[in-house]
């Protein structure tokens, strides 16, 4: 799989992972609030702040009932119907151009998930860089048809989806003409398990689909998007919002400023760790091998001498003959006057 390139953003293995700011609707229904947020990600090094582009009304019917109240106990928004949901959460579409320019102001890709045809098409007046694809979305393959008839990357979160059907998913987006894809591990609860998470799919996911990688993550915390960084996903999604106490219907799971910042900076530390399959000094050991145990004279010595374990040790530095030759070493006679302090060598023999 090549990288991705999103304006002068790269995404692949040989780059830093791509974060993503997820606002969803952590705006609380304030313009003011939500270009806050995109303040406050581009401060704490976010590489991209996504948006979603819905109306209740392109999201589901204005009616309760089965299948559209939510009873679940378990659930953060239990007791409401799908549609007050969509309507409390969705960003007005007025102020997606202001949120977009907020983010281009700041170094940040600012783009967006649609949920219908008429999202698309609102999103590519704004000519937003690329899309992503929602976990409840990703069987709706003519909706991924048309997002990939913009011939821009598409992000595909994989929540509840089977093989099968991530098969179909991104065989549709390829015959539209879809050419980067990235595939996010997912897990749609919320708040999500780690036990649930099941992060050693994401090498899978590349290895079969010939994709980029990731995790959209929905867990509390930063642990489980790191463990990803180190199973080699290349992109991570988090929701955000400025503080889990001003309330909001994803604030409960979402990261705060400084816990960004903290992803970002950590992401970056895993990455570089990860390097390559290397046994051997690297260049920065090299000079530490002189601090290494070595063979070392320990008392001063006559021509004739025998080695025993008073005048011969292994010790620090390392400028002397490995301790794999100690037990061989003894009892041998040495051939010159040597002085205490002297590191072995061969030509102590003769």
């Amino acid at each position: 799989m090549s990288e991705i390139t999103v304006f002068d953003r790269k995404i692949g293995p040989g780059h830093h992972p791509f974060i993503i700011a997820e606002m969803s609707g952590n705006h609380n229904q304030s313009l003011a609030r939500a270009l806050a947020i995109v303040d406050a990600a581009a401060k704490a090094g976010a590489q991209a702040l996504k948006i979603q582009t819905y109306t209740a009304d392109t999201m589901t019917l204005d009616m309760a009932g089965e299948g559209f109240s939510i009873s679940d106990q378990s659930s953060l928004w239990d007791g409401t119907t799908l549609y007050k949901l969509y309507l409390q959460a969705y960003t007005p579409w007025e102020w997606h151009k202001p949120i977009f320019d907020r983010c281009r102001e700041l170094g940040m890709i600012g783009f967006s998930t649609p949920f219908d045809s008429s999202a698309v098409d609102f999103l590519e007046t704004l000519d937003v860089p690329l899309y992503k694809i929602a976990s409840f979305e990703n069987t709706d393959l003519p909706l991924i048809r048309r997002v990939a008839a913009t011939g821009k990357p598409i992000i595909i979160s994989t929540g509840m989806a089977t093989l099968a059907e991530l098969d179909e998913t991104v065989r549709a987006a390829r015959s539209a003409g879809a050419r980067d894809i990235v595939l996010l591990k997912c897990t749609s609860s919320y708040p999500a398990s780690p036990a649930d998470s099941h992060i050693r799919t994401i090498p899978q996911m590349r290895d079969i689909f010939g994709v980029e990688a990731g995790l959209s993550d929905h867990t509390f915390g930063i642990g489980v998007p790191l463990a990803a960084i180190a199973l080699g996903a290349t992109v991570i999604e988090k929701h955000f919002t400025l503080a889990r106490a001003d309330g909001g219907v994803d604030s409960a799971f979402s990261l705060e400023p400084a816990e960004l910042r903290t992803l970002v900076d950590e992401s970056l530390r895993v990455w570089q760790a990860l390097g390559q399959s290397r046994f051997g000094p690297t260049d920065k050991e090299k000079k530490s091998l002189q601090f290494r145990r070595s063979l070392y004279i320990t008392e001063d010595m006559k021509a004739g001498d025998t080695l025993t374990a008073t005048n011969l040790r292994a010790i620090r530095p390392g400028l002397g003959l490995p301790p794999k030759y100690y037990e061989s070493f003894l009892g041998r006679k040495v051939s010159r006057d040597i002085k205490k302090g002297t590191p072995v060598s061969w030509d102590i023999f003769g």
